[in-house]
């Protein structure tokens, strides 16, 4: 869901940008009432959950790959804005270092993934949890936001790329930049994420929440008074240490995910029997980067390596970057005197 530099015009994506603005500046001020000064470390937490679920791709047969976020996971533990400015941080990092998605549609995988997908599947979440008393509901509840939440988000995505050809083409009528229409883009987008990806979308909310509600209940209180815990520490520690030991998994997928692909892959592909057979003009004249680590690799190392040291750095950031924000916040909330007898840890 990750969309590449070019395959939107530099208008599309100055729109989504524009659009992307205000809801980052409404996130930051709501994080200012809603996030105490030490619960700001979690968001980083939070983010780099994120990071690492989508590092773990899910072939689809046909050779395309897709992957969870987790959106709906850090909107049910820390609420939607928390969530938002998470998961756009996380997609920053990505951009940047590991050009997975481009810079200048930033905006555009911000607005599907951080903005669109934790505020739908918050708000299913939240609407269908009060139906239900037991913790087994809340899962319930849990799972079919993620589930919508990913599927609207990539619907998002579909519409972005189809309007493309529609709107921008050159004299000859060749499309600029992506060069599939909607009646390709949005059935190629959904069939994944309504089958394996929205399941592994589901999986991965589900999972972590069960584990966070077994070792770490309190982060599910959604209390502004929050009181960091050595056991809480090594308990989400311990899980990310764990996701990226385990990133190698999602090198077995093999393939590119849909519109993911590069120029001379893309001339080369054929849909409805038809080989493309031409590289849009956008893509050759268009905006270049050159991330730090392209594609998770880093330098001479094996790819099993570079993708774990990938995952180290991609998190450290993440977590680094929001801990040094709570450096720089006052604490806005009065937190309660601990008793005497309090079982401090």
């Amino acid at each position: 869901m990750h969309i590449p530099e070019n395959y939107l015009s530099p208008s599309t994506c100055a729109v989504m940008g524009a659009v992307m603005v205000p809801v980052w500046r409404m996130t930051v001020q709501k994080m200012k009432m809603e996030i105490s000064k030490e619960k700001m470390p979690l968001v980083g937490i939070g983010a780099a959950f994120v990071f690492l679920g989508m590092m773990f791709n899910v072939p689809l047969p046909g050779g395309t790959t897709g992957h969870a976020v987790g959106g709906t996971l850090l909107a049910i533990l820390l609420g939607p804005y928390a969530a938002c400015l998470a998961v756009s941080i996380a997609l920053l990092i990505q951009a940047v270092l590991f050009g997975d998605g481009g810079i200048l549609a930033f905006g555009a995988n911000a607005f599907n993934m951080a903005f669109v997908l934790p505020f739908v599947g918050y708000g299913i979440y939240s609407r269908l949890k009060i139906r239900f008393s037991s913790q087994r509901g809340e899962y319930i509840a849990a799972a079919i936001g993620a589930y919508v939440a990913i599927n609207v988000a990539a619907l998002c995505a579909a519409i972005e790329l189809g309007i493309q050809p529609l709107l921008f083409t050159d004299a000859a009528g060749q499309a600029l930049y992506c060069p599939y229409p909607l009646n390709i883009t949005i059935p190629a987008m959904l069939i994944g994420h309504l089958t394996l990806f929205g399941l592994a979308e589901v999986f991965f909310t589900t999972a972590v929440l069960a584990y966070i509600h077994r070792t770490s209940p309190e982060l599910l209180a959604n209390s502004q008074h929050y009181a960091w815990r050595r056991s809480t520490g090594k308990a989400l520690y311990g899980l990310i240490g764990m996701l990226i030991c385990l990133t190698p998994l999602g090198l077995l997928a093999e393939g590119t995910a849909w519109g993911e692909w590069n120029p001379s892959e893309l001339a080369q592909l054929t849909e409805g029997g038809n080989v493309l057979g031409y590289t849009p003009a956008g893509f050759t004249g268009g905006f270049s980067f050159n991330a730090f680590f392209p594609d998770y690799s880093i330098g001479v190392l094996p790819e099993a390596s570079g993708y774990v040291l990938s995952a180290v750095i991609g998190t450290a950031l993440v977590i680094i970057i929001f801990k040094v924000a709570s450096s720089f916040m006052k604490d806005r909330f009065n937190r309660p005197p601990l008793s005497r007898n309090a079982n401090v840890r």
